[in-house]
């Protein structure tokens, strides 16, 4: 990819984070979207819910990432937090897809996040991005979360969504919190463990993101995930192995219900949805497998 202007919105998150480093060594210009008044030049006003966005501040921008959202996993998901996950994401997103649609000389591409959520449970059937969105909340968000990039793409803008999986880190998201617990010795399965967890490592998260970035001519959905899905027993396995640890214990499926509520049919469901279209577009994974994966974690 050239060196070019990128604007980023959730530049401080997990993912977000580890692609303005990866993209400000190889000197490309960021341009961060900050929810408060801008202080340098690489700063961009805009407020999410209040579908604000200091549209002058994107001007010159070759290309426009959105990551932003509120975390799917922070809080028990009463209606009020569900409103909140999905203001986040699709208030934010539209906002941001009409500043871009506005500017006389718009981004080349604008790279949307979405979530395997898309599809929910699809029990043990394999699922690439050709599938239907399932019917739980979270697929019906992801729906209205794309949908929401409308005006940039009828701009003529490319337009691409991010539809990722677990993604497997030290830092936070759902490895972050099982780390801690496999490293005491308390970790195990959760429910049954057939489930299946569609993982990918940091790396590989932030690599695919910059081959979609620099693919003139590919958009729509594509699935960020490792090619080869695994159940949550499989996952457990390798955790204890690459740990060197016991994963004796296990979380009844009732007890989750019961500390999570509604929550807990994103880590009980099985969701086996592999990265058909970014294989066929010439993406390489640096690290496929799971045991691969963590030990680049803990590398970081």
């Amino acid at each position: 990819m050239e060196l070019s202007r990128i604007a980023v919105a959730g530049a401080s998150g997990l993912i977000g984070s580890a692609l303005v480093r990866s993209l400000v060594a190889e000197g490309h210009e960021v341009v961060r979207l900050v929810r408060r008044a801008a202080r340098d030049e690489d700063e961009v006003c805009w407020d999410p819910e209040g579908s604000y966005v200091d549209t002058a501040g994107l001007a010159g921008c070759d290309a426009v990432v959105n990551l932003a959202g509120a975390g799917v996993g922070d809080h028990r998901w009463t209606d009020a937090y569900k409103k909140t996950l999905r203001d986040s994401r699709v208030l934010g997103t539209s906002a941001l897809a009409e500043a871009v649609a506005s500017l006389p000389e718009p981004p080349r591409v604008l790279v949307n996040a979405s979530a395997i959520g898309y599809y929910g449970e699809t029990g043990d059937r394999v699922v690439d991005e050709e599938a239907p969105p399932g019917d739980g909340f979270l697929s019906r968000m992801c729906v209205e979360w794309e949908e929401a990039t409308d005006p940039a793409r009828e701009a003529g803008v490319r337009t691409v969504f991010l539809r990722t999986g677990l993604v497997v880190a030290r830092e936070g998201g759902a490895w972050g919190r099982l780390f801690p617990l496999f490293r005491a010795g308390l970790g195990g399965r959760m429910g049954d463990g057939d489930q299946y967890w569609s993982f990918i490592s940091l790396y590989d998260e932030v690599a695919a993101i910059r081959h979609l970035l620099g693919a003139d001519g590919l958009s729509g959905p594509f699935n960020l995930t490792a090619p080869e899905p695994l159940t949550n027993r499989e996952i457990t396995a390798a955790m204890g192995r690459v740990l060197h640890r016991p994963t004796l214990f296990s979380v009844p499926a009732p007890a989750l219900r019961l500390a999570l509520g509604e929550m807990a049919g994103d880590v009980l469901g099985s969701a086996r949805v592999v990265p058909k279209r970014l294989l066929e577009s010439g993406f390489s994974f640096t690290f496929p497998g799971i045991e691969d994966a963590l030990r680049a974690a803990l590398r970081r």
